[in-house]
């Protein structure tokens, strides 16, 4: 089982690695390609959370936002091929900011042809986000069990 874990951790994490690669590549002065894409998502929200608490909330830059995501992405990835748990925490964190921002189906009605992408890619990102509280499950269990065969038993006389 040992190699089996080990390939389908390195599958699982290269959709995060060889993006955070992709992104690291494409970044420049402007944030690259996906400030495009990110600028009137983040724009939105601004507007959305400045609506609800009804406190003007501030421009946000959206070159730190592409380095962080870089950064959870690229080390999360990697981590999480050695097996840490903070790894699948840090791709998590990614996962659950970054979905309800990109993800955005609720802003289209059905019809729009946006609206099945965003939502299947909502729904991927949803997947990966259940996977990988699996992961972290079976591996707190892996290891509680380890503490309970290591106790030694009494020994009676």
């Amino acid at each position: 089982m040992g190699f089996s874990s080990f390939l389908g951790r390195v599958l699982f994490a290269s959709l995060f690695i060889l993006s955070a690669w992709q992104m690291f590549n494409e970044f420049d002065d402007t944030g690259g390609p996906v400030a495009k894409e990110l600028i009137p998502k983040l724009a939105l929200v601004r507007r959305n959370l400045s609506s609800k608490l009804g406190v003007a909330v501030p421009d946000i830059n959206v070159r730190p936002v592409i380095a962080s995501t870089i950064f959870l992405k690229g080390v999360g990835g990697i981590l999480f091929v050695l097996g840490s748990t903070f790894g699948s925490y840090l791709l998590l964190f990614y996962l659950g900011l970054s979905t309800p921002i990109l993800c955005d189906f609720y802003n289209y009605r059905p019809n729009n042809p946006e609206y099945s992408l965003l939502l299947s890619d909502f729904i991927q990102n949803t997947a990966l986000c259940g996977a990988l509280l699996f992961f972290i499950e079976m591996k707190y269990l892996i290891s509680r069990k380890q503490i309970r065969r290591k106790t030694p038993k009494a020994k009676t006389v």
